[in-house]
């Protein structure tokens, strides 16, 4: 594992651009030192600071001649951020003055500082867990409430305590499985079998619950998805273009235009949702559509929300056959199905929405439907009426209970879950306890590769994590 005990880090951490002020931060050994060198403050030095203080002072550049007058924060180890001493330099966000105070603070010692490096260190200083560290990526990259709340509450640290929770259950049945390996001989049982399983069904139960959460909580993380699915040419790339405000898709009367996906995200009141139109499904020769419809069917699959657009200017029985196959392949136990009856405008009022609707419930009573003309918006903004208010209901139900958001965390979770049913299995099998002992430590090593475990490929698991943060994170 790296050391950083030798290593003094500098990078900038606001985003370059115009505006007030920019922050360059400080991290190491030798932080407030070399600040110390780069900034001379207006009362004492920075090495003599106080802890959690404010200082003005001026950044003199080599010649003598002043580049900023700046404002340093000094925090101490262990702490701060990283769990080291640190220093923040504010100072007026001009590229110039940013690029030359770099250019000093690396000239005084320091170096750049790589993707994600402070709270790299501030991991390995223990400061907080890798489910913690992953967090503080999300919480910067949150673009609504919804999402924020479930990142701030995971680097508070709310979703390791339940992990370490379980890990700790886990690690007391290992340790009393173990004891009787040792005592083998004496053919003495410390694990009450009956009660290792009461324990085991209650961590099963939660490493479920927990991994059954990714689904919502990853789309509240990335948008929630909804595909526009329906036959070809039923104004499907129309309704997207219409729900964006803009040209997005390519719309014709040639049936099969949209060969491919096509994804836009528009948050609608407080939510994010990612928009999927998709190929229209029908019977074709051509290959390149063939795939399109293939893909139709498998973002379908992926999507909580199904916008099926039908063609009501159609005769009934076609009409029937369009709604017929749109419910064939929607999932009902985990997606919302809501058909749209498209070129409402164009009729001519003796078609009787109720006959279609009494349809549509006999098929499924959870489906719901509007009356739409995608051409001229008519009915889209009762559409995004109940689209904001459905995934509202949805995100306040869950909001009592920790989401998880991340894959990795939700494939850990996963293959916890694998080795805990094999446990149970194997409690109830009279399996001999050396195996039992086995799985139980493989699922405490899922979980812990949560929170940061010690495993052969950590380097190389760290290494993908924080490269995926800022620079100055």
């Amino acid at each position: 594992m790296r050391s950083f005990a030798e290593d003094t880090i500098v990078a900038p951490a606001t985003v370059p651009g115009a505006g007030a002020i920019s922050i360059i931060r400080i991290s190491g050994p030798d932080a407030l030192a070399l600040t110390g060198k780069v900034v001379t403050l207006k009362h004492g030095r920075c090495e003599d600071a106080a802890p959690y203080t404010l200082h003005f002072g001026t950044v003199l550049q080599p010649d003598g001649s002043p580049l900023d007058d700046v404002l340093v924060s000094i925090f101490r180890a262990p702490h701060s951020y990283t769990g080291e001493d640190a220093a923040e330099i504010s100072c007026h966000a001009s590229s110039y003055i940013v690029s030359q105070l770099l250019s000093l603070l690396v000239g005084a010692g320091a170096r750049l500082a790589e993707a994600g490096e402070f709270t790299k260190r501030a991991y390995f200083n223990g400061k907080m867990d890798l489910a913690q560290a992953e967090s503080v990526a999300d919480i910067i990259a949150a673009e609504d409430a919804a999402a924020h709340r479930i990142a701030f509450q995971q680097m508070r640290g709310g979703f390791s305590r339940e992990l370490k929770e379980m890990r700790d259950q886990l690690l007391e049945m290992t340790a009393l499985m173990e004891l009787e390996l040792d005592f083998s001989e004496e053919d003495v049982e410390f694990a009450d079998r009956s009660r290792l399983t009461q324990l085991l069904d209650r961590v099963v139960d939660h490493v479920q619950t927990l991994a059954s959460s990714y689904r919502l909580g990853n789309a509240i993380k990335n948008g929630i998805p909804v595909t526009i699915a329906g036959a070809a040419n039923t104004g499907k790339s129309t309704l997207l273009n219409a729900l964006l405000g803009e040209e997005r898709a390519l719309v014709s009367d040639i049936a099969g235009t949209t060969r491919d996906t096509i994804e836009e995200t528009l948050r609608i009141g407080s939510s994010r949702f990612r928009f999927i139109d998709t190929a229209g499904i029908r019977q074709t020769d051509e290959t390149v559509e063939k795939m399109g419809i293939a893909r139709t069917i498998q973002k379908v699959g992926e999507a909580h929300i199904v916008l099926g657009v039908v063609d009501a200017s159609l005769d009934e029985e076609a009409l029937k056959q369009q709604i017929r196959d749109l419910v064939n392949i929607t999932h009902f136990d985990q997606q919302m199905l809501v058909i749209l009856y498209n070129k409402w405008d164009k009729l001519s009022g003796n078609k009787n929405v109720t006959l279609f609707n009494n349809f549509v419930l006999s098929l499924n009573n959870k489906i719901v439907t509007f009356p739409i003309s995608a051409k001229s918006k008519d009915g889209l903004a009762a559409l995004q009426n109940w689209l904001e208010l459905y995934e509202k209901d949805k995100i306040a139900s869950s909001e009592q209970h920790t989401m998880v958001t991340n894959l990795r965390h939700y494939e850990a979770l996963v293959q916890a879950r694998t080795s805990l049913l094999r446990v149970r299995s194997g409690l109830t099998s009279s399996c001999p306890t050396d195996l039992v002992a086995e799985d139980l430590r493989a699922a405490i090593r899922a979980l812990q590769s949560i929170l940061g475990a010690s495993t052969p490929d950590v380097e190389s698991t760290l290494g993908l994590i924080f490269s995926r943060f800022c620079i100055g994170k």
